[in-house]
């Protein structure tokens, strides 16, 4: 048989043969918004693997109108340049703690006051409710649109590679690595400590290297970027609680249609109360994944933190910084009154 005939034989054949459904993504129209949603987190955390849930249905649901691109592990940058860029519109979406974007709203770190809440419940009590919507409101005068839903980053714990930190005296002078924001070094100075701001994607080095003696971050980021390996001790200090919010950018939600806002704060919204449950469903996994990996958990006494942070003035200071009418706001949702 020819080479012409066989050609011939094949194209009969497939126009004879069914017409197979394509995925959506083939078939569907070019995207007419394209957002990158940058955030440091690992590709196989919660976070992210929610937000490409929610990027699969945004797509769906929008006829592929919207399109959400995910650039995890700080592909786009450190969180500080990240906060600038999605504030310009160069980065249409950023998933960030609110410790971070306080550098440009101060309100936003609020909810990271040290020792304040008690557990998840409280928390998320207060965040699905007063406390949150008067965060929101800071973000949104700051031309930076949050979904309803804050996204779970959990309480943060301190691991180190020298010392296992059981009362308030064993991290002094202790060089420990913080995230770059005021929030962070301030607490951990009221501590007495020796804070540390290195770029999130640094830090595995800087524990591996001694730049650092530790660190302070949840379990499941302790897990995901693998600190385990390089650190001896986790404390279980739950100083600060940290949710994540979705920030877009405003002038870039203002140009979305508002059928188009609904679908995507709808499946953002969705995602997020998802991952809340993931984090809570996964939270004994990680630490078994630490303990297997050679790390020793200890508890803390809470009180002796509490009352370093008071002599030290930093609740006074805290309150200060953002007004008795938002103190009072906290202070509900913790409960009671702080120090």
């Amino acid at each position: 048989m020819t080479r012409l005939h066989t050609r011939r034989n094949l194209l009969g054949a497939l126009a004879a043969a069914p017409v197979l459904s394509l995925p959506f993504a083939s078939r569907a129209r070019a995207a007419e918004y394209v957002f990158k949603v940058a955030h440091p987190l690992a590709a196989t955390h919660p976070t992210n693997l929610r937000l490409q849930q929610a990027a699969d249905h945004i797509a769906k649901d929008t006829d592929g109108r919207v399109e959400l691109r995910l650039f995890p592990n700080n592909q786009l940058g450190g969180e500080v340049d990240l906060l600038n860029q999605v504030r310009s519109g160069a980065v249409e979406m950023f998933v960030v703690g609110g410790l971070i974007a306080s550098s440009v709203v101060p309100m936003a770190a609020l909810d990271g006051v040290g020792f304040v809440f008690k557990d998840s419940a409280a928390v998320m009590k207060g965040m699905d409710g007063d406390l949150g919507t008067l965060i929101r409101g800071a973000l949104k005068q700051a031309n930076l649109y949050a979904p309803a839903t804050v996204w779970d980053y959990g309480f943060r714990q301190v691991t180190s590679s020298t010392r296992a930190i059981k009362t308030v005296d064993d991290i002094a002078g202790m060089k420990i690595r913080v995230p770059g924001a005021a929030a962070y070094v301030d607490l951990f100075k009221g501590l007495g400590a020796a804070p540390t701001s290195i770029q999130f994607n640094e830090v595995y080095p800087a524990l591996q290297t001694r730049i650092v003696d530790g660190q302070e971050n949840p379990l499941g980021v302790i897990v995901t970027s693998k600190f385990y390996e390089v650190q001896k001790h986790c404390s279980l200090t739950n100083h600060i609680w940290q949710g994540n919010w979705v920030l877009i950018n405003g002038r870039v939600w203002r140009n979305l249609p508002g059928n188009l806002q609904e679908i995507v704060e709808k499946r953002l919204n969705e995602a997020g109360l998802a991952q809340r449950k993931d984090l809570a469903d996964q939270e004994q996994s990680y630490k078994d994944a630490i303990a297997k990996g050679g790390v020793a958990f200890n508890a803390v006494d809470v009180d002796s933190f509490r009352k370093k942070l008071t002599a030290s003035g930093y609740y006074t200071e805290a309150r200060k910084k953002f007004g008795d009418a938002a103190w009072k706001v906290l202070e509900q949702a913790a409960g009671g009154a702080l120090a």
